[in-house]
């Protein structure tokens, strides 16, 4: 039996088939707005515009911050808006004429507006009708576009809405040349069928060639990223993240995990600069105090961390074992954990970099003896370049 070792993902990427409507899913990054709606978190403006800078480094197609929250945010926004930056910068406000106003006056070219059209929003937050919210957003829509600028409206809680008013209302923003329509998942309640089947509903009723679809999904029981693929999958073509996945609650889509389902899993062309996501991954921990979990995928220490002793016999002979894509690419480093659990190709690996005898005899040995001392992990390494060169190096003259 031969075995297909050149591309360690060949089998799965042909079970994945991605299947999606648009050849290039967007990414609109909302830590300087979703994000510091996270509890605890609030940045500087100088923080906010060199958030801005290193989003627009890596590569994200727009940008929102919400200048209506107070005057430092106006500024702000201002100050992003004049850097002239390759992303758009969204002005996010509500569905309501004088924020629109604080959104022109920042000089923004976009402006994205949201209204809660669910039952439960209309009668516990807004306490209007469903015809009042329909004639409220649809007069924001027109005083927008008399203005000639770009927009964006959101159908806040659209998973909870009545369908045929979401399609009413989707339909009204279509026919207006709104650029974008985003259908969010507002409490996380969706499983990814369920997103999927919305987003179809939603891509089948209005003109695409008129109005993109955003898909803004929120992680109460973890399936945000799930969600908004099966969106992007319906017809969706840009998905809302922030840096680290911060929000309301439990957040959205982490930055770094959807841009690399999007390049790895799902093949879809792209400029991102994935190098960079472990240093926005610090940047905004170092600027929330938000310390980032070791398990965190992708940016966290423990993402490329290797333990297990099956697992570090495969790893010092061919990281692909365990590993879907190398960590520098995405700004991390591998490490390898020596104790209890390290087994004797562990050990003898450690004891060809003490510059000790390595026979299976001494590994075994020296195996048995870290199990013996109960002291759990022991002692971690970088498996860096002159490492693995080691490691190579071995293999062959093995």
């Amino acid at each position: 039996m031969s075995l297909k070792s050149d591309d360690p993902n060949h089998f799965a990427h042909q079970l994945n088939e991605p299947q999606l409507v648009s050849n290039k899913i967007r990414i609109l990054d909302s830590t300087l707005r979703e994000g510091e709606q996270h509890p605890g978190v609030a940045f500087t403006n100088k923080q906010r515009i060199q958030i801005a800078w290193m989003l627009d480094s890596f590569g994200v197609d727009q940008i929102e911050i919400s200048p209506v929250v107070s005057h430092d945010h106006f500024e702000a926004t201002k100050t992003i808006i004049k850097q002239d930056l390759r992303a758009d910068i969204l002005a996010h406000v509500r569905a309501i004429k004088s924020d629109v106003d604080v959104a022109i006056d920042t000089g923004a070219t976009w402006v994205a507006t949201y209204m809660g059209i669910s039952d439960i929003h209309l009668s516990a937050k807004l306490r209007i009708s469903r015809e009042e919210a329909k004639i409220r957003a649809l007069e924001v829509a027109d005083y927008i576009k008399s203005h000639g600028l770009k927009s964006r409206f959101t159908m806040e809680d659209a998973s909870r809405t009545d369908p045929n008013f979401l399609i009413e209302m989707c339909k009204e923003m279509n026919s207006r040349g709104i650029e974008r329509i985003s259908i969010p998942d507002t409490v996380g309640i969706m499983r990814p069928h369920g997103m999927y089947n919305l987003v179809k509903m939603v891509s089948e009723n209005i003109d695409l060639s008129r109005s993109s679809i955003d898909v803004h999904c929120h992680n109460d029981v973890g399936l945000a990223l799930a969600n908004a693929l099966a969106g992007c999958e319906a017809g969706a073509d840009q998905i809302h993240t922030t840096i680290d996945g911060l929000g309301e609650r439990t957040g959205i889509p982490t930055l770094a995990e959807t841009a690399v389902a999007l390049t790895l899993i799902y093949k879809v062309p792209n400029n991102f600069r994935l190098h960079l996501l472990r240093d926005l991954s610090r940047t905004i921990s170092e600027y929330t105090k938000i310390p980032t979990p070791e398990s965190k995928p992708i940016v966290g220490d423990s993402a490329y961390k290797h333990k297990a002793g099956t697992h570090l016999a495969a790893i010092l002979r061919n990281p692909s074992a365990y590993e879907i894509l190398e960590p520098k690419i995405v700004g991390n480093r591998r490490k390898i954990v020596f104790g209890e659990l390290a087994g004797k190709n562990g050990a003898a690996y450690l004891l060809s970099l003490l510059g000790l005898e390595t026979s299976k005899a001494e590994a075994e040995k020296m195996a048995k003896g870290l199990k013996e001392l109960r002291m759990g992990d022991i002692l971690e390494l970088y498996l860096d370049e002159r490492l693995e060169s080691k490691i190579l190096n071995d293999a062959h003259l093995t």
